[in-house]
């Protein structure tokens, strides 16, 4: 029996350039009501923290990059492969070569990035896409999007103190590569995170910590939908994890506008049936169906050939005869809400 899950795989301790330890995080994120966190420093993995902290289970990944790049680029989240793989972030074919040698999954952080201009930070996109063998990307990263929201800084003071006003969705750029890829025939799988550091940030008399890990664990989340629930085995519940999110068993929710437990989006051809992140061979007509937990406006998305179904409210049929990527993108409040990975349809 499956069971729904939710975590973020993005986030950093002082071991690189965050605030907390891993106890501290799982307690933000026990009180968030997550199941499970990536803990993903720079550059450097961090054997002893993994396991279950405030009935939160600790997972230890990288963000691996080279350091010596400038300007800084190509920044790579490591899960599961568990073990130092920062000597080979000079070059990333040979970064995800080495993770997947020792059956790990790699997703591009941040695919586009914009810099914070008045306070000289870079963007920190990915720009060398001549790779293979990630497993996905992060399509919508919380605090890379909010940084693009400030281009001055009576902005940043503002949405410093209102934060939830400058969040409203992944990227264009993210999403139309996304279907590109997709479009394209690769599986590529699409998560949420924070990125959480808990920054203390001050511009003249405003002095705030942008953001601490607990309200970033209330916001942008990865959703997975297990095979079966969670033992309190480690190694066993970290592979459930893992498998689920190398297979796509899963949607990007910002549960800031309310929680997205209990999205559904199946599809059914005769006698075939497929769930998120599943493929399918039509049989003929195909037969989607989405719920919503909450009333809102959502559509289906066809890679490469755009929006294919719209509706609102908390329910929606649709029926295709045409293969492709399937995926949902969901609205709430003008604000991105739900954010699927794909059903294949051969």
């Amino acid at each position: 029996m499956t069971q729904e899950v939710v975590g973020n795989l993005h986030m950093h301790t002082p071991y690189s350039d965050g605030a907390w330890y891993h106890d501290q995080i799982a307690l933000a994120a026990s009180q968030a009501r997550l199941d499970f966190i990536v803990v993903t420093d720079h550059n450097v993995w961090v054997q002893g923290p993994q396991g279950y902290h405030h009935e939160v289970l600790v997972l230890v990944g990288q963000e691996v990059h080279n350091n010596r790049r400038t300007p800084q680029a190509n920044h790579l989240l490591v899960y599961g492969a568990e073990a130092e793989l920062s000597q080979c972030a000079a070059q990333p074919q040979q970064l995800i070569d080495a993770a997947r040698a020792r059956g790990g999954l790699t997703f591009i952080a941040h695919p586009f990035d914009f810099p914070l201009k008045f306070m000289r930070e870079p963007g920190i996109a990915w720009v060398d896409w001549n790779i293979e063998g990630y497993v996905g990307l992060e399509i919508w990263n919380y605090m890379s999007e909010f940084k693009a929201r400030m281009p001055n800084r009576l902005l940043a003071v503002y949405y410093a103190l209102y934060p939830q006003r400058a969040i409203r969705g992944p990227f264009k750029e993210t999403l139309e590569l996304w279907d590109e890829l997709l479009a394209d025939g690769q599986r590529v799988v699409g998560v949420g995170n924070s990125d959480a550091h808990a920054f203390t940030l001050s511009l003249g008399p405003v002095k705030r910590v942008i953001f601490p890990y607990e309200y970033l664990f209330r916001c942008v989340n990865t959703h997975l939908l297990l095979d079966e629930g969670l033992t309190g085995d480690v190694e066993y519940d970290k592979y459930l994890i893992y498998s689920a999110l190398e297979q796509g068993h899963s949607w990007v929710g910002y549960d800031l506008l309310g929680s997205t437990k209990g999205f559904s989006f199946t599809a059914r051809s005769a006698s075939e049936h497929a769930a998120i992140g599943e493929e399918m061979r039509r049989a003929g007509a195909v037969n989607f169906d989405v719920e919503v937990p909450l009333p809102a406006t959502f559509q289906i998305v066809r890679a490469g050939k755009g929006v294919v179904a719209r509706a609102k409210g908390t329910k929606m049929k649709f029926t295709s005869v045409e293969a492709g990527a399937y995926r949902v993108e969901a609205y709430r409040k003008g604000r991105g809400w739900i954010f699927s990975n794909p059903i294949y349809v051969l």
